[in-house]
């Protein structure tokens, strides 16, 4: 069972993590005024911060961090900046960013941040007669008794933005239990392993509530590392390393510019799977595109049972204007799949799976959400689901499509642009009337929903 916070972060949900800012400081807002009308019944609950010593309010962050950690309100720790890779044509969230190695110090004093946060919102709860709970009015009365840290008038809005992601980060964390940590960015297990050890070993110290660490990496990276070096990060506190496969196919990988081979995926999987580490390799049905889209499923699963990791996460492929892949698509090089289609390949790739992983579907990119379990026992269900849609009338699968594509959408950004919502609307109608042009406006605006998935 996942561990929810009473504190409002619109990233609970959210694949990719990250808010802009000035997402946060719409949170921030919004934080303000689910709390300050509690605060003003509350006669004499005030809380002052203290800024007697000079010190920073913010830590790092990165962009993005999986799904399971945002459900759990991990804290975000960034290890290094941006991705030493950054080639796929698939992705755009590092492209016009340079790889920065962090040094250890920088971290530690990162983490040394993120305690004293911690610190000012416990004693926050407790002085405002909270008992040690973390929720809204903690956060409020922290926000509004410091207008010089937290006045929107007093400070940058950058540096506004930054300390309200840091105070929500830290205040969902405890309020979660303050039980895992997420290493951020792209792939951790590239610093030199005895540093990484050495951050791995601060984290615990400073927070002896830690159970998990967990972080990104690579399959090239983790084909490198040999298994000692491994089994002793596992033994510092690295408790699982989440690694975007994406495929098995050669084709496909080289195609994409993943950087690696399927037996470069197997040897790091395998090695990660052998030192204790618990291992989530990521797969993404449809980019193997109309061309390779049967090889993609199969090959996927051949290279997946070679591993037998402890999670296979399914996130399907949307292509956006920023990515490369998307100049593909618009000269004809690259033809994606339909919808139905994906689904199709997801079932594809789960009858060819053989291994004993925990299937997860819990990105807003896929369609079925409901195609989730354990192998081989939950095998035959997962088939089912996607048989059972398959097998529905035309009419029926558009209704379903667009309507999960909109409860994704407004899950996240709680409404609709005009125009948007008229495209919408306009999609439901046509499904409606039985026009003959239902299900491409129906496509239409998916497209323009998924515009804003992470």
């Amino acid at each position: 069972m996942h561990r929810r916070s009473a504190l409002a972060d619109d990233t609970a949900g959210h694949p990719g993590g990250g808010l802009s800012y000035s997402g946060w400081l719409s949170l921030g807002k919004r934080v303000l005024a689910a709390g300050s009308a509690i605060l003003d019944k509350e006669k004499g609950s005030t809380y002052r911060m203290n800024t007697e010593n000079p010190k920073r309010y913010s830590f790092d962050l990165g962009p993005i961090r999986p799904p399971s950690e945002g459900r759990d309100f991990s804290l975000l720790i960034r290890a290094t900046r941006n991705c030493p890779w950054n080639r796929c044509e698939f992705c755009s969230i590092y492209k016009d960013k340079k790889f920065e190695y962090r040094s250890v110090e920088e971290i530690k004093q990162d983490i040394d941040i993120a305690r004293d946060i911690s610190e000012e919102i416990k004693a926050a709860s407790w002085r405002l007669g909270q008992g040690g709970r973390i929720t809204n009015e903690v956060a409020v009365a922290i926000i509004q008794s410091t207008p010089e840290v937290y006045g929107q008038d007093l400070v940058e809005t950058e540096d506004l933005a930054a300390r309200i992601h840091s105070l929500v980060n830290v205040a969902n964390w405890l309020a979660s239990g303050a039980k895992t940590v997420f290493l951020q960015d792209a792939n951790t297990l590239i610093m030199r392993p005895p540093e990484l050890i050495e951050v791995l070993k601060y984290l615990k110290e400073t927070f002896p509530t830690i159970e998990r660490i967990t972080s990104y990496a690579r399959s090239k990276t983790a084909a490198q590392r040999s298994l000692e070096e491994l089994k002793a990060l596992h033994q510092a506190g690295l408790s699982r390393l989440h690694i975007g496969l994406e495929s098995g196919s050669d084709d496909v990988l080289r195609e994409m510019q993943k950087g690696v081979t399927a037996e470069e995926h197997i040897a790091g999987g395998r090695k990660i799977v052998e030192s204790g580490i618990s291992l989530s390799e990521y797969v993404m049905p449809g980019l193997g595109g109309k061309r390779w889209s049967e090889s993609h499923a199969k090959e996927t699963a051949r290279v997946l049972n070679h591993i037998d990791p402890a999670f296979i996460r399914i996130r399907s492929l949307i292509v956006r204007e920023s990515e490369p892949l998307h100049r593909k698509v618009e000269s004809g090089e690259f033809e994606p799949l339909t919808e139905d289609e994906v689904v199709a390949e997801i079932g594809l790739l789960i009858e060819n799976l053989n291994c004993n992983s925990y299937v997860v579907s819990d990105q807003m990119s896929n369609l079925l959400l409901e195609v989730e379990g354990q192998l081989p026992h939950d095998k035959k269900r997962m088939l089912d689901i996607i048989n059972r849609y398959s097998g529905m009338p035309p009419e029926k699968r558009l209704n379903f499509r667009l309507n999960r594509r909109l409860r994704s959408y407004l899950a996240v950004y709680g409404g609709m642009e005009q125009d948007l919502n008229e495209m919408v609307q306009q999609a439901f109608e046509s499904i409606k009337s039985g026009s003959t042009d239902a299900e491409a406006k129906v496509d239409q605006a998916i497209l323009a929903l998924k515009g804003g998935f992470m």
